[in-house]
């Protein structure tokens, strides 16, 4: 399990803004999608690519382009959702997936209600979208889901990690058929006794969208 802390003053300039108490709703989205982005960017960079040759105005050239099957994004409802849009601008010809997957309160294990995605991944690139990496549980599941699949290669994209999150899909998710990375703003000191990241920046889905 290889982790990538994005290390980048636009990175740690947004993600100081998310954590603050004092920023509201829409401005929480904007630099959400604007966050996701950047660290799409840098999870995407052994996105697989195959040789391609086209007319320039001037003469023919090889450059690069996706291959096929096109890589597969995850988001996790609900608060996955807001990483959607950042994700797709970087991967536009990307496939959509989805998993519904809720963290019982007392328990702070995931279970699964729903799943939007395809039985067949074989040879596929997944880019899993979920905030918080608090225990671990709810990504472990999904990753595991996904590998069990068929995918060979799972990327979980996040804006804040625990240490004990990241232990959690060590030992869960460990899979050598498989690649699997985490790529994230920060890993932030610890979970609190109700398995919350500390300092963190609260709940994200309820800063995305509010409490409902």
């Amino acid at each position: 399990m290889d982790t990538l802390v994005v290390d980048h003053p636009l990175v740690a300039h947004k993600l100081t803004t998310l954590r603050d108490v004092r920023t509201d709703s829409p401005t929480f989205r904007r630099l959400t999608d604007e966050l996701v982005t950047l660290l799409a960017y840098e999870a995407t960079h052994d996105v697989r690519v195959a040789d391609v040759t086209v007319d320039t105005p001037l003469m023919p050239m090889t450059g690069v382009q996706l291959t096929r099957p096109t890589p597969l994004v995850v988001p996790i409802l609900r608060a996955g959702l807001g990483m959607l849009d950042g994700m797709t601008r970087l991967l536009p010809t990307a496939e959509v997936g989805f998993l519904g997957m809720a963290r019982d309160e007392e328990t702070l294990r995931p279970a699964t209600y729903a799943d939007r995605l395809p039985n067949d991944l074989s040879g596929r690139q997944c880019y899993v979208l979920d905030p918080m990496l608090a225990t671990g549980g709810t990504l472990a599941a999904a990753m595991r889901l996904l590998v069990e699949r068929g995918a060979d290669h799972v990327t979980a994209i996040c804006l804040l990690a625990a240490p004990e999150g990241l232990r959690t899909l060590a030992e869960k998710v460990g899979e050598p058929a498989a690649t699997l990375r985490v790529v994230t703003a920060a890993i932030d000191d610890r979970l609190n006794e109700k398995g919350f990241i500390l300092p963190g920046l609260g709940d994200a889905g309820d800063r995305l969208y509010g409490s409902v």
